[in-house]
């Protein structure tokens, strides 16, 4: 009752200081239509029902920074999906509060203040209504699959998670507590749709810094061992950012302007409205611990924790570490395991690999994955890599998953088995280098997260999901990722997409590439990215656009433009390559130099300027079309030939397209058979692991037209494409 009351009254004071299964058929037999009703105009005509909601839309306006009332918002155009609390939810809200002693009486008299009043209407109200802007609005038949949330976020800047019953399957939860009406849903009006609410949308406002000061202290979160942990390492602090309070001020005073129409596809790039900070954990279990220590989690100490993980000799890798108690040191030993846990961008689980174009994948239209898919991704702390991954066979998402896949080479080799499909073969890489166990190359396994006690969808600033295996970034761990090549699309260097919701969002965007986003000069909103003055940066989804790109997306950056970026490190010393993947199919791509090295502030010139028109065959002008001298030929099937042909253009810095993905989802076709699609080998080094090198990219065209493509990079060490027994595969 204690820890009830705490968490209630933490709702309170947040919600205060923040305002300034499956998709089974869903019994669509009661279904309304009002198609002359506005959602506004369909609650005042049913008042009786909702004349409490009704009171507040008439008094809360749309922002601090307007005067305009939800009212006359709900009553305008747009694409709203309103969750309305009938009269009888509100007031079980407020008894709640009462019971809770946050009140004194179950009423709107019962509060002690104007501005506790009108914090607590704003939570009912600015959670109840997602704004679909110029996209879309929810009908039930749209609902996310179980235990899914809402792509959009509501008006309090929060997803919602649905879950159905697990006894009747018309029974529809949001945000996993409030049950939604079984006859009044789904009502259409000229705006959006009307769910009637059975009780009050109210998501905790805690961030995932408070949530771990609450479960350090023991509970059923199942998650006591590491909250401990995080404490000790001083990080409660900072996975409690939830949103940069200055943009939010620059945006909402118009001091970020949308940049203007882009020259090809008759779009502006739009402003992000917010800047939210998040983050996703990966947690080993109570059940771990307590089975590993043989202790009660509530009894095992940090000191327990650390005194393992010296034993078991696994952090010799990076140099320099510590194992004294300064846990705040991010050599530390038990610093350097929590944040290799960590990554410093909020991920749900739909979006831990980017399944679209793949080669077997068909989006939209198939749920099996097609071949392989992996993600890396930069953790916190000292630089580190963390693969997720995918495929057919591994029948869910792991972390740092190694297997042996039929690639055309080595016992796959057309004079062998003749296999080269690029899935799991069932066998896994050798251990090579100190790991945690024969098996780690067989990953570790994202359980779902309701198997803890934590909804995910309470947490306002990022997501915990479950493991039960001991992640640790080992010294064959790190063999691994250096002995196989590393392909990153560009959107997942910049944490800033996927927790705004800008990299990968598709499902409810029309065909084409709706939602350009644009970036400011004036501000770094991408924090690996620094844009400067005369730079127009923008983001395409490329949502079905039939583009040649990884994921589909790409960025665009216009002008004479000038900007730097932070590369994600490499885990072993040695002589790498780092690539560069190209689209030549627009006679208005550029020229850029590039710098690369250690310190942004002193980077060299790396090689003669990159011509970005360059394709395999032609050279792209505008109004004219040249030879490129590349030497591009299709793959014939001769493997001895092939070879030659990929080493006259690896000669000259290029390479064929990859044979991974394909411009339309679900074609047999990948770009790997398009001559507009080349890889660059952009720079050429040798490279010291776990720090980050940076590179920069400056227009050396006079022209404001033009447009430098980027949309992935490869990191490959020596032994991978100098490989004098195996040559590196098409794949």
């Amino acid at each position: 009752m204690q820890y009830r009351f705490a968490h209630l009254l933490a709702v309170l004071m947040l919600a205060i200081s923040a305002f300034t299964a499956c998709s089974e058929k869903i019994d669509m037999s009661d279904r309304y239509t009002f198609m002359d009703e506005t959602v506004m105009s369909y609650l005042e005509k049913n008042d009786t029902s909702f004349s409490e909601y009704i009171a507040l839309l008439n008094t809360l306006t749309v922002s601090d920074y307007s005067e305009s009332l939800m009212s006359s918002l709900l009553a305008a155009r747009g694409h709203y999906t309103c969750f309305a609390p009938n009269n009888h939810a509100i007031q079980l809200y407020l008894d709640s509060l009462y019971r809770s002693g946050l009140i004194t009486s179950p009423s709107w008299d019962g509060f002690k203040n104007e501005h506790d009043l009108d914090s607590i209407q704003r939570v009912i109200v600015f959670n109840s209504i997602i704004d679909g802007g110029d996209q879309t609005s929810y009908d039930v038949a749209s609902f996310p699959e179980n235990e899914h949330e809402f792509r959009i976020s509501n008006m309090n800047d929060r997803k919602l998670k649905v879950i159905y019953g697990s006894v009747n399957s018309d029974s529809i939860f949001i945000d996993g507590k409030a049950p939604m009406s079984m006859k009044n849903r789904g009502i259409e009006v000229i705006n959006g749709y009307v769910h009637e609410m059975e009780a009050v949308i109210a998501p905790s406002n805690d961030r995932l810094g408070d949530f771990f000061r609450i479960w350090a202290m023991g509970g059923k979160s199942g998650y006591t061992v590491m909250s401990k942990l995080i404490l000790a390492c001083g990080l409660d602090d900072t996975l409690n950012a939830f949103r940069d309070e200055v943009w939010e001020r620059m945006y909402l005073t118009g001091q970020f302007k949308d940049l203007e129409t882009h020259n090809t596809f008759n779009q502006v790039g739009t402003m992000p409205e917010h800047r939210y900070y998040g983050f996703t954990i990966f947690a080993e279990t109570d059940a771990f611990w307590e089975q590993t220590l043989g202790k009660a989690a509530t009894d095992i100490t940090v000191e327990d924790v650390k005194a393992y993980l010296e034993g078991t000799g696994l952090f010799s890798v990076i140099p320099a570490t510590t194992f004294d108690n300064n846990y705040e040191d991010s050599l530390n030993i038990l610093n350097q395991f929590v944040t290799y846990h960590i990554l410093p961008q909020r991920i749900s689980r739909e979006r831990l690999v980017i399944h679209y174009n793949e080669l077997g994948y068909n989006y939209g239209v198939s749920s099996q994955p097609g071949i392989p898919i992996m993600d890396y991704y930069q953790t916190m702390g000292v630089p580190r890599l963390l693969k997720t991954y995918e495929s057919r066979q591994s029948e869910g998402i792991y972390l740092n998953r190694f297997p042996v896949l039929k690639n055309g080479r080595g016992r796959f080799a057309p004079e062998r088995e003749n296999a080269n499909t690029y899935h799991e073969s069932g066998d896994f890489f050798p251990i090579r280098g100190a790991a945690t166990s024969p098996a780690e190359n067989e990953g570790i396994r994202i359980e779902m997260a309701q198997d803890q006690n934590v909804d995910n969808s309470s947490i306002a600033n990022g997501v915990i999901y479950p493991i039960t295996k001991l992640l640790v970034c080992t010294e064959n761990v790190c063999t691994q990722l250096t002995t196989q090549r590393i392909r990153i699309d560009a959107g997942c260097l910049m944490p800033e997409l996927m927790t705004n919701d800008i990299r990968s969002f598709r499902d409810y965007f029309p065909t084409g590439a709706t939602n350009c986003r644009g970036f400011p000069t004036n501000y770094q909103y991408i924090s690996n990215v620094e844009i400067f003055e005369g730079t127009k940066f923008y983001y395409l989804p490329g949502y079905r656009c039939n583009w040649y790109n990884l994921q589909g997306d790409e960025f665009n950056v216009i002008g004479r433009y000038d900007f730097i970026m932070k590369l994600p490190p490499v885990t072993r010393a040695g002589h790498y390559e780092i690539r560069f993947g190209v689209a030549t199919g627009s006679s208005w791509r550029s020229m850029a130099q590039v710098y690369f090295g250690a310190d942004r502030n002193n980077m060299p010139a790396v090689g003669i300027p990159m011509d970005l028109r360059m394709g395999g065959l032609e050279r792209r002008l505008v109004g004219e079309v040249q030879e490129s001298g590349v030497g591009w030929e299709q793959d014939s099937g001769d493997e001895e030939y092939d070879e030659v042909v990929n080493k006259r253009m690896r000669a000259i810095g290029f390479m064929k397209a990859p044979n991974s993905w394909c411009a339309t989802p679900g074609s047999a076709t990948t770009v790997r058979a398009s001559h507009f699609i080349t890889r660059r080998v952009m720079v050429s080094a040798d490279l010291q692991p776990f720090k980050n090198y940076y590179i920069r990219f400056k227009s050396v065209l006079d022209d404001e037209k033009k447009e430098f493509f980027m949309d992935y990079f490869e990191y490959v060490a020596k032994e991978v494409y100098d490989n004098p027994n195996e040559s590196e595969d098409i794949w």
